[in-house]
């Protein structure tokens, strides 16, 4: 195998979920393409690092200063749902099934890899339900042993505030 292929298929390795068979079968398609189509595609890639930024408001990937459920003036703002990823709120917002707000945590807590709650955003979640418009907050946090401390914190934190109705998702 050449060196520049070898190089290639390394850097796609170094994705999630891709092993070497899938790396090579990438590099190789990607010889195939038409260069243009190549050069298009990384200068996406560059941009879309470059240029994208988390909503100032819920922590979701924006190419603004805030994202367009935030901005939508249809959605629910009484009603927040917390999620670990932004991965996690695109998969709701598939479902097109709720119409509140989100709040992207941006993981778990997890003292073996070194996250504790002042690494997630739960002050910027506090601060919103302070605010006083927010009526509930759904939590929507995996079942891991790391997902349920967070909850526990969460919960815990928002015993603060009695008017607002806290739940999980089954």
């Amino acid at each position: 195998m050449s060196k520049l292929l070898q190089e290639a298929v390394s850097e796609f390795s170094k994705l999630p979920g891709i092993g070497r068979r899938t790396a090579l079968r990438l590099s190789m398609h990607l010889l195939k393409m038409d260069t243009a189509a190549v050069e298009q595609m990384m200068g996406s890639i560059a941009r879309f690092r470059r240029e994208i930024r988390h909503c100032e408001l819920c922590n979701n990937l924006s190419d603004t200063p805030r994202c367009p459920i935030c901005e939508n003036p249809e959605r629910d703002r009484t009603t927040i749902c917390v999620v670990e990823q932004v991965g996690d709120l695109m998969s709701i917002e598939n479902t097109r099934q709720y119409r509140g707000l989100y709040h992207v945590l941006g993981g778990v807590i997890s003292p073996m890899q070194g996250v504790g709650p002042s690494d997630l955003k739960i002050d910027l979640l506090l601060e919103k339900v302070a605010s006083g418009a927010v009526r509930e907050v759904i939590l929507a946090i995996s079942t891991s042993v790391e997902g349920e401390t967070t909850l526990f914190y969460i919960m815990n934190r928002l015993k603060a505030f009695p008017a607002v109705k806290v739940s999980t998702i089954a």
